[in-house]
Order: structure tokens, then sequence, then C-alpha cells
């Protein structure tokens, strides 16, 4: 099993930037891929973006490609997402989730491990 635990969401202002952290529990980090999800009020869980266990792919939703990467650091048992050019849009909920050997699913039903979540806020 493992336990997530995201930090590093705030306010910021449209155009801005932040990086959002989720540490992991457990030795085995290193094969479980990792997914950011967010979910803005009366909206669904949505897929943000997506890292391999093995690290050398990722995936991006359309709206954030461009602005948001995501990267992860094993020795720390941590991934990260940095976001750029920051809009009202992206205000939400950040979650990270957890996958063992997952192979890049989009939808939040396929995570068996999630973070509490961290507030996103962009002001205009």
């Amino acid at each position: 099993q493992v336990q997530l635990v995201e930090s590093g969401g705030g306010l910021v202002q449209a155009g801005g930037s932040l990086r959002l952290s989720c540490a992991a529990s457990g030795r085995t980090f290193s094969t479980y891929s990792m997914v950011w999800f967010r979910q803005a009020p009366g909206k669904e869980r949505e897929f943000v973006a997506f890292i391999h266990w093995r690290g050398d792919a990722t995936n991006y939703d359309d709206p954030v490609k461009g602005r948001f990467t995501i990267s992860r650091d094993n020795a720390k048992n941590t991934v990260y997402l940095q976001m750029n050019s920051l809009k009202p849009e992206d205000t939400a909920v950040y979650y990270c989730a957890a996958k063992l050997y997952g192979l890049g699913s989009i939808r939040p039903r396929d995570y068996s491990y999630w973070g509490q979540g961290t507030q996103v806020t962009v002001s205009s």
C-alpha cells in the first residue's frame, strides 16, 4: 500500500506559478504510476497529468499542455506538478493518485490510492 500527502497549493494571480508536491509512503514508490487529478466546485474530478512508474512517459490533458509539467523523484518518494501560466479556470482541488504498474488510465475509478487534496485558487 501507499499513502499520499499533497502540498503546495495556495492563492496565486493569473499568469503565476505554483509547484505541487505529493509525498508517498512505502518502499515501492518506484513501481507506482502517478497521476494528478483536479476537481472544481460542482464539477467531476478530471485528469490533469500522468507519469509512468518508470518515469519515461508522461501524458497531459489538453488544457494544461505546455503549461504544466509532471515529474517524479523516486529517491524522495515524491511526484511534482509544476504549474505555470495559471488561469482562473485552473482553480480546483488537486489530488494525486497512484496505481501499481499503472499504464496511463485517465479514469479516477482506476486508481486505488489517493491523497487528501490541496486547494489551488487562481485570481483574475
